[in-house]
């Protein structure tokens, strides 16, 4: 029931085996019909792990979320379809912040055919397919996406050169998902997903990124929603169906985004300064 009920939703008809090729394509497949966003912690709804909740979530509500909610849901699906999935400890940004990133995020390690690879739908804009578990630089399409071991349990993935992040580092120690439930449910004032409202999705070949009333398309091409009407109209065009956030709660989120708006032009009027 839970394989049929992934497949459904990413709308998945190719066999299903534990071999690479099942694995690159249920990885591409998810990152081009599911979002990564956060309505739900702007609209206090509470972010819960358990497999029902993300069975719930991500199938019969349709929905996206964030790393903690991507990465445990693509785990189901992964097991489900008979793979040998481990999910590790991440931290965004470490190279640049520190060791408190650790626990930021979570990605999975897959074995298949003898080989290790890292697949990761909890960036906004993470890769297509998974990555292999080998030092060097690995193309996709484009985008080059480079892999450093740090130490014996401790690697670094170099996002590409415009993605929206530099780095990621992760350990290969296997962890639980129950384990970041806490991380999950933080209501951090300070945090980004508590600041802005953010939903990012691959379609039709590009990159969008809506971020309080701004949508941008491959980072560059970018416009602002002006009203509650265009606002519904990109939560669609993001794939977050408007049935599971009432007319209230719709309504209660375009006024929210006001002030990240505003917020957001000041930081750009003071960097045009500088």
């Amino acid at each position: 029931m839970t394989l049929d009920a992934f497949l459904d939703r990413l709308k998945y008809r190719e066999p299903v085996r534990p071999d690479l090729a099942t694995l690159r394509n249920l990885h591409r497949a998810w990152r081009l019909r599911i979002p990564y966003e956060n309505l739900d912690i702007q609209l206090g709804r509470p972010i819960l792990l358990t497999p029902d909740a993300l069975l719930d979530k991500f199938t019969r509500r349709g929905r996206g979320g964030l790393c903690y909610e991507m990465n445990g849901a693509l785990a189901l699906l992964l097991r489900a379809a008979g793979f040998t999935v481990t999910i590790v400890e991440a931290a965004v940004q470490r190279a640049t912040r520190g060791d408190g990133q650790w626990g930021n995020h979570i990605a999975l390690l897959i074995d298949v055919d003898g080989e290790r690879w890292f697949a990761d739908t909890g960036i906004g804009d993470a890769f297509l397919e998974p990555l292999p578990l080998r030092e060097g630089t690995h193309w996709q399409g484009k985008l080059p996406y480079r892999m450093e071991r740090l130490d014996t349990g401790t690697w670094r993935v170099h996002h590409h050169p415009n993605g929206t992040i530099a780095s990621c580092d992760f350990r290969t120690a296997p962890r639980e998902l129950a384990e970041f439930a806490d991380r999950a449910l933080t209501r951090d004032p300070a945090s980004p997903f508590a600041r802005v409202l953010v939903a990012q999705h691959h379609r039709d070949g590009h990159e969008l990124a809506l971020r309080a009333r701004t949508v941008t398309r491959d980072g560059t091409d970018r416009r602002t929603l002006s009203t509650l009407d265009e606002f519904a109209g990109a939560l669609t065009e993001f794939r977050i169906p408007l049935e599971d956030i009432g007319t209230g709660e719709l309504a209660a989120l375009w006024d929210r985004t006001e002030g990240q708006h505003e917020a957001w032009l000041a930081i750009q009027a003071d960097a045009a300064r500088r």
